[in-house]
């Protein structure tokens, strides 16, 4: 093979030309294996060229209610087994995907509360600990979780006739009474559009106080959950 003279000008322009091809060969051939290696890259439609976004976990949209949600409630009565039973069921009636708040479903459980006030704060903050907070709340309504209460006893626990023997005269008001309350707490949701469910023993203690002090009977507090008198 002849080689070519250089110092001819056009030579050179031949050479640079057949040069400069041979590069974008070797580029567009080094490209089509990267492709090969890598994959189709993931395009997002709404990128602007810049550098590709890091993956990102999403979890289900808040779902949207079938039905007017509603607020459970604690049905007034002047039995105190009743009424503890009717507490025990509205405190865990609960459920994300209805659009309501922690607080929304703790006021419910306050309208029965003390009348005279003076165990209030104390109750809304027994409430407080059975219920999941703000920042839970709203990651739980992805999942368009619920709650109730299956309650498979309620008793006068004997710690509180030791209690009533013990305490001082005018320290209890006439018809308080606490009465502990044994149960299956269930939870049903959404996982990856698939129905989940979950049950989980439960146990706690209402301080009620009834008639005669008063016509129908109201909550003075809670037990801390899964620790009640017995």
């Amino acid at each position: 093979m002849k080689t070519p003279d250089l110092t001819n000008s056009r030579s050179r322009h031949r050479l640079i030309a057949v040069l400069a091809a041979a590069v974008a060969v070797l580029v567009l051939t080094g490209i089509g294996v990267y492709g090969l290696i890598t994959g189709t890259p993931t395009h997002d439609p709404g990128s602007d060229g810049g550098t590709e976004p890091e993956p990102v976990v999403t979890a289900p949209s808040d779902p949207v209610p079938t039905t007017t949600p509603r607020l459970p409630t604690v049905a007034a009565s002047d039995d105190p087994e009743t009424f503890a039973r009717n507490v025990a069921t509205a405190l865990f009636a609960w459920d994300t995907a209805s659009g309501f708040m922690p607080l929304d479903y703790t006021s419910v459980i306050l309208t029965v509360g003390d009348p005279s006030g003076a165990e209030q704060a104390g109750l809304a903050s027994d409430i407080a600990t059975y219920l999941p907070n703000r920042e839970a709340w709203v990651e739980l309504r992805h999942y368009a979780t619920a709650q109730h209460l299956a309650i498979d006893d309620a008793y006068v626990p004997d710690a509180w006739d030791t209690a009533v023997e013990q305490a001082q005269p005018g320290q209890l008001a006439p018809g308080t009474v606490a009465y502990t309350i044994e149960g299956t707490r269930h939870r049903e949701g959404l996982w990856n559009d698939e129905p989940v469910r979950s049950e989980h023993a439960v146990a706690f203690t209402v301080f009620i106080v009834c008639g005669p002090s008063y016509d129908t009977c109201h909550l003075l507090r809670l037990s801390e959950l899964d620790n009640p008198l017995r």
